[in-house]
């Protein structure tokens, strides 16, 4: 049973972790853009200025890693004759994905006077278009009121994957500058800026922080939770799978320890009695078995441990069980070890276990010394 709860806790902790961390490389922990009703909305008309001193200001909070501005905008791409929608957004020269998001190829090459040709495209995107790293195609942006798009040619520089559908059947990356020339802004001209934090569980916090204290009419932060809800959402459920699991393993954990406490003691019924004829109380009886039921709970507790623990390290060197990507947005199944997690577990268990052996450790004082020694 604790084999089960280590590994189930690890899988879920680390299955959430994964999907987490590829959001969080791809757009931030924290947005900042112009009010939107519907937060998941990225792609806004009007564009805001960029404000050095607002900047440096939320630079300066301590739970603040890196701040960077963004654009967006919808596109079209075409190679041979094949035409695929795209988001394309625009990133600056700092932007890097986390080593959990595969990449093929080389980054953006950025120039120094003019915006830079290059994309990033993502290997789903790839796959449809029968494209690969150094590829050039065609990339079209419809104006509005007009019949006639602008055209650029690009280069393919790298292809990324993260699994997730919202994220690679969606999205390109470019150069902020080529949106800002096809928007025909400025150079100071953005959608919106993303924010990196130190810890994920400090973006309710600083999100708050910002829009009470730092942003003014029409800036408002946005979480990540706030953009892709029903991704978090879905997250939330499996912590209730966790929770089924865990209570499920803990009734059969004290069923097994209860049967084997009653078992012991009905094998051990004369000593028992023999321990009641030459004056011992029958609490302190009970307390000899509570010691051996403890023995036993920790025993199993160790080994337990062991099992759970190695096949999750087991998981982590060779990822042997795999996932449906298209599902679960991941090839393999993911661990992540929380030593404070297991401790919980094992505590838990060991005391719940305990208090429960109270009822059956009863039994002890209908055990009576001249029924049971009249008897060999």
């Amino acid at each position: 049973s604790v084999a089960v709860m280590v590994v189930s806790i690890a899988f879920i902790t680390g299955f959430k972790f994964e999907i987490r961390e590829k959001l969080f490389s791809f757009w931030g922990h924290v947005l900042v853009t112009p009010y939107e009703v519907n937060a998941s909305n990225l792609i806004t008309p009007q564009p805001i200025r960029y404000d050095a001193s607002l900047v440096s200001r939320i630079k300066s909070i301590p739970q603040v890693k890196h701040i960077a501005p963004w654009a967006a905008r919808p596109g079209i791409l075409q190679h041979k004759g094949t035409m695929e929608g795209i988001r394309l957004k625009g990133i600056g020269t700092d932007f890097r994905f986390s080593e959990r998001v595969k990449f093929t190829g080389g980054q953006i090459s950025y120039a120094d006077t003019s915006y830079s040709k290059d994309i990033i495209i993502s290997s789903t995107t790839a796959a449809r278009m029968q494209l690969k790293s150094g590829d050039d195609l065609q990339l079209y942006f419809l104006e509005p009121g007009t019949t006639s798009p602008r055209i650029r040619k690009v280069h393919i520089a790298g292809i990324f994957h993260t699994g997730m559908d919202e994220i690679d059947k969606d999205y390109a990356l470019c150069d902020i500058r080529l949106l800002q020339r096809i928007n025909n802004w400025s150079r100071d001209e953005i959608n919106g800026y993303q924010i990196d934090l130190h810890q994920e569980q400090d973006a309710d916090t600083v999100a708050a922080l910002l829009y009470y204290n730092y942003l003014a009419a029409p800036l408002s932060s946005y979480t990540m939770k706030d953009v892709y809800i029903n991704i978090f959402d879905w997250l939330k459920l499996q912590d209730i799978n966790a929770e089924i699991v865990l209570i499920i393993m803990a009734l059969v954990a004290i069923i097994n320890l209860a049967v084997a406490l009653l078992i012991l003691i009905v094998e051990q019924a004369r000593m028992v009695g023999l321990l009641k004829a030459l004056g011992m109380t029958a609490t302190n009886t009970q307390q000899i078995f509570f010691y051996y039921a403890a023995l036993i709970a920790g025993a199993g507790i160790f080994v337990g441990n062991l099992f759970g623990l190695g096949l999750c390290l087991l998981q982590q060197q060779t990822g042997f069980l795999k996932l449906n990507e298209a599902t679960y947005y991941m090839s393999e199944a993911p661990v992540r070890i929380n030593g404070w997690y297991i401790l919980i577990i094992d505590v838990a268990t060991l005391t719940i276990c305990m208090l429960c052996m109270w009822l059956p450790s009863l039994y002890i004082r209908r055990i009576q010394p001249s029924k049971v020694l009249q008897f060999k």
